[in-house]
């Protein structure tokens, strides 16, 4: 397809050896890219001067999502090793899933975890998802702890050749320092550069921040599935707006402050729960599900700001910080990132647009 909504516009070259496989050695001390959409300027920074471009009147959203152990390898009862991949919690013991093989866990299959944790397969779902029931003695949770491993994206090559100590520390990395809720199946990745040393010297500064949850899931690496974005159609995320993050907000309108999202994934939150917002109503349901789909032409009406990461060509995220500040904005403040050797994807640097 030709044309301003063909999905061919949001792919960009991306050198392989700029895709961060390890995190920064602290967090604050990635770099960060100030993106002016007033002016189209570029400032390089670092993380840790974040501080410098916030005012007290601002308020930072953030997203206390904490990722699960999701990913369990075992093997069937005829000794294959397979994998479940949890996506979503159902009731106590039963959940959706990915399994791998797909061909050969069929419904019936039991896989086993260790002596008393298994998981049978209970039916098929679409988009490759299984139903799965679990047994299990004691705490499920404990169980999942032990067994489980917090998956990390398919584009950090090196995790199994790391040794035990140091993927778990890897995976302490890849967790926000407020993670809080657990159910995502990825990090918001935007949140891994704040310590709490960083949060400290903001909150000293008098910026306020809130917190909401958007559980992440697994269709955060899908690429667009069409060529034309407008008939992409986005994956559903279970998310939390609670009232005392709906008032900060209100609080920070009315003072003429910026409201700042700390990821596309709190973002997301905060324009699914804009109309409410707006007409000043309580918020009729804080829990539920989300499936807004932000691309060039949408009209953001409560973010002001966002701070994000380097976003993998022809995704959903890349659609979205380009309908904050245009695409051809992005794609030059891409490719100066490229030009000063920025480090991409989760474990990468930063962009504050502002």
């Amino acid at each position: 397809m030709t044309g301003e909504f063909s999905a061919e516009l949001y792919k960009y070259e991306l050198p392989p050896e700029l895709i961060a496989q390890t995190p920064a050695a602290r967090r604050e001390d990635s770099r960060l890219l100030i993106l002016r959409r007033k002016n189209n300027s570029l400032e390089h920074k670092y993380f840790r001067d974040i501080v410098d471009y916030l005012e007290p009147q601002d308020l930072l959203v953030f997203n206390d999502t904490k990722v699960l152990p999701a990913r369990l390898l075992g093997r069937k009862e005829t000794g294959a090793r397979c994998e479940v991949f949890l996506l979503k919690q159902l009731d106590a013991a039963r959940w959706e899933a990915l399994v791998k093989p797909g061909r050969r866990l069929t419904s019936g299959s039991v896989v086993r975890f260790g002596a008393d944790f298994s998981a049978v397969i209970l039916e098929k779902l679409s988009d490759g998802r299984r139903r799965v029931e679990f047994s299990f003695a004691g705490d499920f949770w404990e169980k999942l702890r032990c067994y489980g491993q917090t998956p990390l994206p398919p584009y950090i090559k090196t995790v199994t050749e790391r040794s035990r100590s140091d993927r778990l520390a890897l995976a302490e990395r890849y967790q926000t320092v407020y993670a809080k809720t657990p159910g995502a199946a990825a990090a918001p990745t935007a949140g891994l550069h704040f310590s709490p040393e960083l949060l400290d010297k903001i909150e000293a500064k008098g910026t306020a921040k809130t917190f909401v949850t958007l559980h992440v899931g697994t269709g955060t690496f899908q690429p667009l599935q069409t060529a034309d974005i407008r008939e992409h159609r986005m994956h559903a995320e279970e998310y939390f707006f609670p009232e005392q993050a709906m008032q900060a907000v209100r609080e920070c309108r009315a003072r003429g402050g910026r409201v700042i999202a700390v990821g596309t994934t709190s973002a997301r939150v905060l324009e699914t729960a804009a109309e409410q917002i707006l007409r000043g109503e309580k918020i009729s349901a804080p829990q539920g599900s989300t499936s807004l789909y932000i691309y060039p032409e949408y009209q953001f009406k409560i973010v002001d700001a966002l701070i994000t990461n380097f976003h993998l060509p022809g995704s959903t995220l890349l659609l979205l910080v380009s309908a904050l500040a245009g695409r051809e904005k992005i794609l030059a403040a891409y490719q100066e990132a490229i030009r000063q050797r920025y480090r991409f994807f989760s474990f990468g640097d930063a962009m504050l647009i502002l």
